[in-house]
């Protein structure tokens, strides 16, 4: 009977997996290899396929301290400004899907994540214990750590991000190719901002070759800046790079004041190479699994990659608990569950990019006609519908694979 778990890497994916196993009954270590837990990231957006999760885990009351209600979703034109809205983010989420669209800055929602690890056994999270190799047997996997120290359990979930140690080791090794595009992201005190850009929208600038993102975090006091650039000759995949505000407004040089007036507000902003992976037909063998981004790393134009690793937590505590008996089954009809709706959602992230980028933009009349077409409303509701209404702590497990 599974009754150990290991789970490799304290993200926000294998934070949720720890907790949905342990209010299942599993006893879990979670291994992270940072010596302490710092504040990595900018914003990010969860949908209510996702908050549904945390609200079940008892996390709401946590988050609702740290985030604002969300006003609406809408597209803004690169040089004129123009505004078109989509739709509602606050209540219309809770009426459709039981849940509502949150809009986080990271280190907030891993915080509260955190808080509900140790609330539930403070000594379940161990820093500073980096995976060196992964073994296994027909009853045990085995995972050594960088400091020579072995840990047995019933099953491994790796959940160690895009450069996973686990996946490297059992599964596959990471072919990662350059998307043509770089990110450059940040956060800015509101305050600092115009009072027309200080609203509650989740708002996305489109334009030839490049898009920016802005909404508010931090419980309305920061706003959250992701800004991509189509662009060769830089291909550092690193969420720690600095670049200079000077560089972020030559990679905008020409669009509205208003995308300007977000650059000089901030301070150091980072930028990475964005890479594709091709999506993994397999990320299960024998006792150990990945989740999140080490199973199925997307682009994030979609603004599902951390809903994604919450679900995959969701999935594989449920199957775990279903096939307790037989750890392998069990991992096999988590990835049999996730496989198909993971592999969509990294497919359509990256053809989000030539949407929002597209040469149609360049000029007014052109943009009014090819926002009017690419966002009509039933379009917009095909795109994110069934993102928005999935539910994985109810969605129905796949048959053990034969």
């Amino acid at each position: 009977m599974a009754r150990r778990i290991i789970v490799a890497g304290a993200g926000l994916g294998g934070l949720t997996a720890a907790l949905c196993l342990m209010d299942r009954g599993f006893e879990v270590v979670v291994l992270e290899q940072a010596a302490q837990l710092g504040a990595v990231g900018a914003g990010i957006q969860l949908s209510a396929n996702a908050t549904r999760v945390l609200y079940g885990l008892g996390l709401g009351p946590a988050l609702e301290e740290v985030t604002i209600r969300p006003g609406g979703k809408c597209i803004r034109l690169w040089n004129t400004g123009q505004e078109w809205q989509l739709f509602d983010l606050g209540a219309e989420s809770i009426e459709r899907h039981g849940a509502p669209y949150m809009m986080l800055y990271r280190p907030d929602l891993h915080q509260v994540l955190v808080a509900g690890l140790q609330q539930r056994n403070p000594a379940a999270l161990r820093l500073g214990a980096k995976v060196a190799d992964v073994s296994q047997t027909a009853d045990a996997v085995q995972v050594t750590l960088a400091s020579g120290e072995v840990l047995r359990a019933d099953a491994l979930i790796g959940a160690d991000g895009v450069h996973s140690v686990v996946r490297a080791k059992v599964v596959a090794e990471d072919k990662p190719r350059f998307s043509g595009c770089i990110a450059w992201r940040g956060v800015i005190p509101i305050e600092t901002l115009p009072k027309s850009m200080q609203g509650t929208a989740g708002v996305n600038w489109v334009g030839p070759g490049r898009h920016v993102i802005h909404y508010p975090v931090h419980a309305g006091r920061l706003v959250g800046f992701t800004g991509i650039v189509e662009k060769e000759g830089w291909f550092r995949e690193s969420w720690t790079e600095s670049g200079s505000v000077q560089e972020c407004h030559a990679d905008f040089e020409g669009w509205h004041d208003d995308i300007h007036a977000l650059i000089r507000q901030l301070t150091a902003p980072l930028r990475w190479a964005m890479m594709i992976r091709d999506p993994l037909p397999n990320w299960t063998v024998g006792r150990v699994t990945l989740l999140g981004d080490a199973a199925h790393p997307t682009l994030p134009f979609l603004a599902q990659g951390a809903a994604m690793a919450i679900e995959d937590g969701c999935v594989v505590a449920r199957a775990l608990q279903a096939y307790e008996d037989d750890v392998p089954t069990a991992l096999r009809v988590y990835q049999a569950t996730r496989l198909e709706r993971t592999t969509k959602i990294v497919q359509g992230s990256a053809a989000n990019t030539k949407r929002f980028h597209n040469p149609e933009l360049a000029n007014p009349e052109g943009a009014a006609a090819y926002v009017a077409r690419e966002w009509e409303e039933s379009k917009v509701r095909e795109r994110y519908e069934w993102l928005f209404a999935y539910r994985p702590e109810e969605v129905a497990l796949a048959a053990p694979p034969a």
